[in-house]
């Protein structure tokens, strides 16, 4: 395992249309990596969040506690593995957790972050880069974590993960949101488009030149060479895979990035996971580079 990270790496897309919505996504992210330290761990980012409130979670340890008064969970092992790894439950923490519930059983902590209702944009960023922070240098954890995105937990994976990339130890998505025209973009009338839209900084004007989703940021990942899995249902009406997964499959390794793609015949969005977690745990631990 890396001991703990040095300095905050803020990574922006590239420069294709700079104009409207995508001059303001950029400025907006560079805003969130200056929020958080763009250039080292610093007392502000990882100050104490007092202590915090233990109880029991299937068996394990649960600490709650406060950073950026944000709500967030930590999930503590029997016993820890050698380097301390984690995976990041980046949104909707405690549904379907049996890959979860394996890995803390091998040694691993979970981690959550409550940053709903921000779409991965970039002040739910700024908020993971000081959550982040804290649980490296407060709980020791590894410097590389495994980000776990279910649904549109997806957005907010991916995005940490091309601002990101050498603090990623691979991806684990799940039925992902990874273009927020598809979702939540086919709804114009509904308040998710809405928050979306304002967490992005967009307006429907705007938009036409916005590349700041997910699978507009590939290159960032792929050139950390960090892997991928994702976990979904080929009949999934809410996040379709034509327009996520499947553009991400296509995409990534055409940059030479490390891609896996579990396929659920006949499933739609739900249920998440898998009912047995093995395939999912085991390309985890032989594919996570720490």
């Amino acid at each position: 395992m890396r001991g703990p990270a040095r300095g905050l790496r803020t990574c922006v897309p590239p420069r294709t249309g700079e104009r409207g919505g995508v001059r303001v996504w950029r400025l907006l992210m560079l805003a969130a990596g200056i929020a958080f330290g763009s250039g080292a761990l610093t007392a502000a980012n990882v100050a104490d969040a007092g202590a915090p409130t233990a109880s029991q979670w299937n068996g394990f340890t649960r600490l709650d506690f406060k950073v950026a008064d944000r709500a967030c969970i930590l999930v503590v092992p029997a016993q820890p593995a050698e380097g301390r790894p984690w995976i990041w439950r980046t949104e909707f923490f405690g549904h379907e957790p049996q890959a979860d519930l394996a890995l803390l059983a091998r040694g691993w902590h979970v981690a959550y972050m409550d940053a709903k209702n921000m779409y991965g944009g970039p002040k739910a960023m700024a908020l993971f880069g000081r959550f982040y922070a804290h649980v490296v240098v407060h709980h020791r954890l590894a410097s590389r974590t495994v980000l776990e995105g279910f649904s549109r937990g997806g957005l907010y994976a991916m995005n940490f993960a091309a601002s990101h990339p050498n603090r990623v130890a691979a991806i684990y998505l799940d039925a992902p949101v990874l273009d927020i025209r598809s979702w939540p973009g086919k709804k114009r009338e509904s308040k998710e488009w809405r928050e979306c839209l304002e967490a992005y900084g967009l307006t429907e004007e705007s938009l036409v030149q916005f590349r700041g989703n997910p699978i507009d940021r590939l290159r960032l990942i792929a050139g950390a060479r960090v892997p991928i899995l994702s976990v979904c249902g080929d009949a999934d009406k809410v996040v379709p895979l034509a327009e996520n997964t499947a553009v991400l499959e296509q995409r990534y390794r055409e940059l030479g990035g490390v891609v896996r793609v579990i396929l659920k015949p006949g499933v739609d969005h739900h249920p998440h996971s898998l009912k047995d977690p093995a395939p999912i745990v085991d390309w985890i631990l032989a594919n996570a580079k720490f």
